[in-house]
Order: structure tokens, then sequence, then C-alpha cells
């Protein structure tokens, strides 16, 4: 058995810390999870880590890997940063803990990192697979080279660019990460001698490793081909593996998944769990008995398995599908109709789609069948989504700039029955067959295509080749197609839930008059309870650690993830710990104002005058006089509007809103807010500025948040969700809506007090904060006595109090 103590980070940890990891370790020994909520400056990610490494580093367990999950990248650089400080104060005679980040191809890809090789956001990952698929051709059995003559005449290719005197869009060399690449930054190729414009691409980076690693039928794995020893690499950065591995000129995506399953910590996102596509090609192996897990920012799993395994596919891409289908179709059809088929290489040859169709299970009248079926399908949709724009928008045609975001509900939400759109397919003729074998077309379809278009690109012009482009270089819409009407028939009506979504957006090469000019339709397919898949999920690890600053209340988190079914039916064991803020208290004032519930009905519209809005109005604008930066939480946008009108027109501060914007805007508002002297930022707290942002030091000196914000309760999704909850968990307004939403609150006030040296005010707006009734939320916050319940007059003497405190001094 190891000592901990020799793991941790520190040269004394907290008292919570020691319990923490004492707890865990004990828990995990017996399979089970420990879920702990403790305020900032608890120690989290140290309590993980040390009690992960620890288990891991024992002999006596059967643990090999920690594997940390986490939604908010600042997290993850914080456990990036304790592995670290593990590793500088481990004992001499260790060895480093070895620690890896999972990242995307978008992140790792030298070509897409620096513009080069034809290789962009957009297309990096049908780029990446296409030029893999080549490399292997090239070199694998039957092929026409080795990886080690492609690696090499790419080396050459670079140093006769750099004998020539020209350069790339890089220059000579591709440069990333700090590092020189072997190799030009356009792409190499590969030609056989043949003719002109028969040449073709390779990824050299991949070529590399594929030469590295260990010949077929020896004892060895993918981890030789690492160029590094990892093993006494302690944490591995992105940035670090990307320049190690462009150094040796391998690729930095395959030595990630190499060393995958040999890091004693891997870092990760949620969906490296939890997202069946990502599980099922890349982290399969992690998700083991042998795995320790840690869920960090646990109150976000719940959301955030939700996203990812529900599902749906749109209506471009149903589109897409019903072009490869008769791609494929066509040209059996025109033999018998004894027509040649039009468009040369744009269709598969006969013989190929016989050839195809005789190796599968798969029948030509099925891809007649699976075509009709999408085509009605798309005009189904047509109808549907234009009804509803005749019944809620008249005269939308004329109007087409106006129309917002809208959910079409195939059922009514509130009550589990079969979708409209089933029963619409099975009276117009179409069998269930149709909805399971969809999936099996896709995968022929999608094989034909790829097999017709490889053939055809042997023969592309000069013009084609030099473009960098490939027909291969996309993802074929068949397949994704056919899985999702598979899931569509499979999945329940209770958990699941089908509507069609209208997200706004512009394409002029729609008709002037069809919604498909204004609109991106979407058939989606929600899952309402994620609980069974978290649940499964964590089942399949050996045990692990969640944790968040906001999780209470712990019995409903532990119901929502499934945890108490763990324990309930396989005996596995749930140990809970609360740890609280344990700062210096002279250093915060914290209040619940018993004002009007800022609910719909007392405030009416943003705009209105009347006694509740005049209230927050009064109550938000003396705290956002105190000194220093002041942040404001609002349940929407468009309250965050209205109420910075109200407080533009009473402070001297500068008041900055955020909206509804991009990732870039948004940093920029941020670093404006964080420069110079005080103001106030306004934002919703749907937005991204009131989790996982730092505010330490003296960047926030008081958050006040108005309301519970509660998403809205007039959505078909939502609705539909809450009636779920109602039958899994027996409460669905509180389960779905109330809790998530206080979670939210708690969350944005945490911003203010982060360090001991913070001093600030946390103020929650709302009486249902601060009283006792059949909507009160005060359960749910923590029952430590931070929050002084005190009246609008109350506020400002205790705010008077505060502020004096501070001009005071020590």
């Amino acid at each position: 058995m190891t000592d901990w103590r020799s793991i941790f980070g520190h040269a004394e940890p907290y008292d919570e810390q020691v319990d923490g990891i004492e707890t865990t370790i004990d828990t995990a020994r017996d399979d089970g999870y420990t879920v702990v909520e403790g305020a900032c400056g608890t120690g989290k990610t140290m309590i993980a880590l040390t009690a992960g490494i620890d288990l891991v580093r024992d002999p006596e367990t059967d643990y090999e890997r920690v594997f940390v999950l986490t939604s908010v990248k600042q997290q993850l650089r914080q456990f990036e940063a304790d592995l670290e400080t593990i590793n500088e104060n481990l004992p001499d005679d260790w060895t480093p803990v070895s620690g890896l980040t999972l990242v995307g191809k978008a992140d790792v890809c030298p070509y897409n990192r620096e513009g080069a090789g034809g290789i962009d956001d957009g297309n990096v990952y049908d780029r990446c697979e296409t030029l893999r698929d080549r490399t292997r051709d090239l070199t694998g059995e039957g092929g026409e080279t080795t990886a080690a003559s492609l690696a090499a005449s790419a080396r050459q290719q670079q140093t006769g660019l750099a004998d020539s005197g020209r350069s790339g869009p890089s220059g000579r060399f591709l440069e990333t990460a700090g590092e020189t690449a072997a190799y030009p930054p356009e792409m190499p190729t590969y030609s056989d001698g043949g003719p002109v414009g028969a040449e073709t691409e390779y990824c050299p980076f991949y070529a590399q490793y594929l030469e590295d690693l260990p010949e077929e039928g020896s004892d060895g794995d993918a981890s030789e081909a690492v160029p590094y020893d990892f093993t006494e690499a302690g944490m591995i950065t992105p940035e670090d593996l990307i320049a190690r591995s462009v150094a040796h000129g391998s690729c930095p995506h395959s030595i990630m998944g190499a060393v995958l399953g040999h890091a004693e910590v891997v870092l990760g996102n949620y969906y490296h769990a939890f997202d069946p596509r990502t599980t099922g090609s890349f982290t399969g192996a992690l998700l083991d008995d042998s795995t320790f897990v840690v869920c960090d920012e646990a109150h976000m799993l719940e959301p955030r398995v939700r996203d990812l395994v529900s599902d749906g596919v749109a209506d471009t891409t149903l589109r897409d599908a019903e072009t490869e289908l008769s791609r494929v179709i066509q040209p059996i059809k025109f033999e018998r109709e004894g027509r040649h088929a039009e468009g040369g290489s744009k269709t598969a040859d006969a013989d190929l789609v016989r050839a195809e169709l005789d190796d599968s299970d798969v029948s030509f009248e099925e891809l007649n069948r699976t075509l009709e079926f999408i085509r009605d399908l798309r005009d189904e949709l047509d109808r549907r989504v234009t009804a509803y724009l005749d019944r809620n928008h008249g005269g939308w045609r004329s109007n087409l700039h106006e129309l917002s975001d809208a959910e079409i509900p195939l059922r009514d939400p509130a009550e589990p029955a079969e979708d409209e759109l089933t029963a619409w397919a099975r009276e117009a003729g179409h069998s269930d067959a149709e909805w399971v074998r969809a999936e099996s077309v896709g995968a022929v379809v999608e094989r034909i295509l790829n097999e017709a278009e490889e053939e055809d690109s042997e023969v592309r012009s000069t013009s084609e080749q030099s473009s960098g482009r490939s027909p291969r270089d996309r993802t074929r819409a068949a397949p994704a197609v056919g899985r999702i009407l598979g899931e569509w028939y499979r999945r329940d009506h209770t958990d699941y839930f089908r509507e069609l979504e209208l997200e706004r957006t512009w394409d002029e090469t729609e008709p002037a008059d069809s919604w498909r000019r204004a609109y991106s339709a979407r058939l989606a397919l929600h899952n309402c309870v994620p609980s069974d898949a978290i649940g499964d999920r964590l089942g399949s690890f050996g045990g692990g650690i969640l944790m968040s600053a906001t999780l209470e209340p712990m019995d409903a988190f532990t119901e929502v993830t499934g945890l108490d079914y763990l324990a309930r039916e396989e005996d596995r064991p749930v140990v809970e710990r609360r740890y609280g803020l344990h700062f210096p208290a002279e250093n915060r004032e914290s209040f619940a104002v018993s004002v009007p519930k800022f609910t719909y009905d007392n405030r009416g519209r943003p705009g209105e005058e009347n006694p509740t809005r005049a209230a927050y109005t009064d109550a938000i604008s003396r705290i956002g006089r105190l000194p220093g930066n002041v942040l404001v939480g609002m349940p929407s946008y468009a309250e965050a509007e209205w109420i910075a009108g109200q407080l533009e027109a009473r402070l001297e501060k500068p008041v900055l809103l955020d909206a509804a914007s991009d990732d870039e805007t948004t940093q920029s508002l941020k670093h404006e807010f964080f420069a110079g002297e005080g103001k106030v930022l306004v934002t919703s707290l749907r937005g991204t500025l009131t989790e996982g942002v730092d505010y330490s030091g003296d960047r926030l000196s008081a958050a006040v948040i108005c309301g519970v914000p509660i998403v809205n309760t007039s959505s078909p999704r939502t609705k539909a969700v809450r009636r779920a909850y109602d039958d899994a968990f027996g409460d669905g307004f509180t389960y779905a809506l109330t809790i998530p939403a206080v979670r939210k609150a708690r969350q944005a006030i945490g911003r203010v007090i982060r360090s001991p040296e913070d001093v600030g005010v946390r103020v929650l707006l709302d009486e249902r904060y601060a009283r006792e009734s059949w909507d009160s939320v005060q359960s749910y916050l923590p029952d430590d006595g931070e929050f002084q319940t005190v009246s609008p007059d109350m506020l400002e003497f205790g705010l008077e109090r505060f502020r004096s405190r501070l001009e005071s001094g020590p």
C-alpha cells in the first residue's frame, strides 16, 4: 500500500483534503464512488488526483489509470498544473506520473494549425481520414510502396523546395508548436510513374507513424511508435505532444492514440466517455474497471450527457442521402432501361454496384425503397414546416428575415405517445423494415461511392489534383441518415421526445419564397432522461469521484446520475461529502434579499413599469455602486438588456452588456471588464460568463443574481423532459427545472470569492431564496448560514456596513 502523502503535491493538506482523499481511496477500493460538494478553495482537483494516483500506484489494486472528465477548459488546465505540481514534489526515487490531455484532430493536426496542405477547420476530419486511407492503401498489403519511402519522399520534396528558393504558406518548412517539420507545407504526392495528374496525395506524418509501428505478428503494440519515453515524460500537454511528434515527423493524433492506454492520468471532456461515436472509435479502451474516473464540474454531467446521447439529422443531410442513393441506383436503372448513365464519374458503375450488393445482405429493391422513403420524408417535413408557418406566421413568405428559431413537436410533450412522423410513415405505406434496414443500406451506399470515386480519382485532371481536394474529402450522408432512422424506430416515446427543429439561417441558393432560404430544419430525437446512460457508463469503471461546488441536493444528484441504482442494485458504495467555504469570513458578505419573485406574472415584459421591476432596479443599482467590478446575472438576455438600460441611467460606472454572440466577442467583453476602473457587467445566467471564468483577485467585488433562472417552461422539449422526469423521479418540475436553475445561480454567485485574499459581496435577489414558501428554493442552498435573509432596506444597511469595513482597512 502506498502513502498518499508522498503523492500530494503540497506540504500540508487542508483538513477537508485529508478527509476527501482518504474517503475516496477507501470507497474506490470497494468499487464505489465518492460524491463531493466542495466550495472554491477546497482543493478538489488535488483530492481527486492524489486519491486516483495512489490507487494506480498501489500494487494491491487493479486500477491502471485515472480518467479525468471536465466540461470547462479552465479546469482542464488546473488538472494539468496540479499534476505537474505532484511530479515536481514526488520523492526522488519515484518515476514521474505520466499524463496526457486529449484534444481533437483539429487542435493537433500540423497542417490544420498552420492553414497548410489544403486543410482547414471545415474539412480537417474528412481530409484526415481520406489521407490516412490513401497512405495505408499505398503501404499496406499489395501496396505500391512503403511507409518509410513515403516519409523519405516528403523530406526530399521539402529539400527540393528549399533548394529552389521557393516558399509555401508557412515558409520552406512546415513549422508549428515551436518545431520545424521535415516536410513542406504543401501536401506531398506519390507517383507510380503514370501520367501527370494521376499522383496520389498522402500524409507524411501518418506515413512516419506507420513506419514506426511494430511489425504485424510481433509482440509489440502501438506505444512503440511513440517517439519519446512517456514513462518518464510526466504531464504531456497538447502543445508538448505536437512539438515532440512534429520534431520526429510523426502524426500527433496517432501518437495520442498510441499513448492513450498507457498514461497513468488521462484528461479529457465528457464526450470522451459518453459520446457513442467517440468511445467507439477512440477512447473505448479506457472504459473498464481498471479505470478510476473523475467527473469534475459534475453539476454539468446530466445536461452534457443528455446532449451527447440525443441525436438528429438535418434536412440537408436527408437531401444529400437522397442524392447518394440516386447515384448508386441510376447505373442499374439506366442499364435495365437500355440507357447510358449521365454525369460521367458522378454515378457508380453498374458492375461495381452489383458486386457490392452481392457481397452484402442489401438488395437493389431495398435501395429503391429507402430512396422513396427519404424522398417522402422530406416532402412530409416540408409540409409540416409550411403548415406551422402558415398557422403561426401569416405572410411569412414575404417576411423571411423576421422568422426566429422554433420547435415543432411531433406529439403532445406532456403525454407520451407515438410521434406523428412514425404514424405518418405507417399510413403512407412505409413498413417497419424501411426504418430498420436504412442503416445497412447507408453503409452499402457509402462503400459503393467511395470505391467508385477512388477509381475516378486515379484519372482526375491535373487541376483537380493540384487543388488538394478529393471527392472522398467529405462525410457520406447515407450512413448517418440510416443510423438516425434506425434509432428513431427503436427508441421509446417516454424517455425520448421527437420534434422538428428550425434554426434561423440564410441560404440565397434556395427559392425566395421557400422556408429553406431562412431555416435549417432538423429531425431531432431527444433523450429526456439520461440517468440510464450515465449510470451504465459509471458502472463500467472501477470507481471514482464526482465533484463540484454545486451539487446539492445530493439525493437528487445521485438519482439523476444513476448512482443510486449502482448503490441499490449493484451494492456499490456511494459516499457523500460536503466541504464549505473556509476562506476568511470577514472578507465577504452574503445576502438573500426578500424582494418580490422575479416571475413573469410579477414583472411582465421587459420595459413595463411596475413595483417588481422598480424593486429590482433599486436593489441592483445599490449593489452596482459598490467599488470595483460588479457582475449582474439575469434569467435571460432580454432581461439583461432591460436592466443594463436602467443601470446606465442611474450609475456613473460604465455598464457593459453581454449578448448572445460568438466566443471572440464574449472574450473581448470579458477583457474590457477586467481592464481599468470598476464597471458593471450584465449577462444572462444561460451565457458563458457565469461559469468557468476566473474572476479571482480584484477582478470582481460583487455579484448579484436576479431571480431563479428556470428555463423557458413553454418549450416543447422542456415540457417533454419535465414529463419524463415526473415518470422517472416523481417531481419533474423540481428535478428537471428548479434544481438545475439554483445550481446555475450558485455557480454565478461563486465567481466572487475564489481565494483567501478575495473580498466581495454576494447577493441573491428573489424572495424564493429568502423565505419558505410553496415554491421556495431555500432548501437547495447549502445549510451553512452563509446567506443572511434581509429586506431591501436592510440590504442597503448591509452594503454600507461592508463598504465602511473595506474603507477602514484591516
